[in-house]
């Protein structure tokens, strides 16, 4: 992956797509999920992740007390040296996040503690959630972060335009 071309696709792309997801605040086509599921199948046949890693470049994960006690343990650490050695609080939500980007278990583009990852890194870039149209801020704010997340978005866009009239 080119991360390179990627971030210049996605400043291209970011208005009109963000315009796009915008419109599902006002009319949803009625087949959206079935839409973005053979769009989804599609995009992975397309992207993979690990000649890319730009979400564990750029991003945090959230930290769960489960997965703090699970990656800990992993590293043979208790949970608050872990806290302490790799993670913050986010004043505003509570949430523990890695202090440093890109994240500390990073190495060659792949994840040091893959079988014990997070819950957040496990699902993201968190297609599988439904319905399509309830996570539009997420899908706005993933634009900037994943290939994968452009790609959806670009094929929904084509695949409803074909299908629907979305100017209304």
């Amino acid at each position: 992956m080119d991360l390179v071309k990627f971030k210049a696709r996605s400043k291209a792309k970011r208005a009109p797509l963000t315009e796009f997801l915008a419109k599902f605040d006002i009319v949803v086509p009625p087949d959206m999920d079935a839409i973005a599921s053979k769009a989804n199948e599609e995009v992975w046949k397309e992207i993979d992740c690990t000649t890319c890693a730009n979400c564990c470049k750029t991003m945090s994960p959230t930290f769960s007390p489960k997965d703090i006690k699970r990656i800990a343990a992993h590293l043979q650490m208790k949970p608050n040296e872990f806290k302490e050695k790799y993670l913050y609080k986010e004043e505003e939500t509570g949430d523990w996040m890695n202090k440093q980007q890109p994240c500390q278990f990073l190495e060659n583009n792949m994840c040091t503690i893959y079988d014990v990852r997070p819950d957040d890194c496990a699902g993201f870039p968190h297609h599988h959630l439904k319905p399509f149209d309830m996570y539009n801020d997420m899908y706005r704010d993933n634009l900037k972060h994943c290939p994968a997340t452009l790609l959806l978005v670009e094929k929904v866009k084509a695949a409803v335009e074909r299908k629907w009239d979305m100017n209304g």
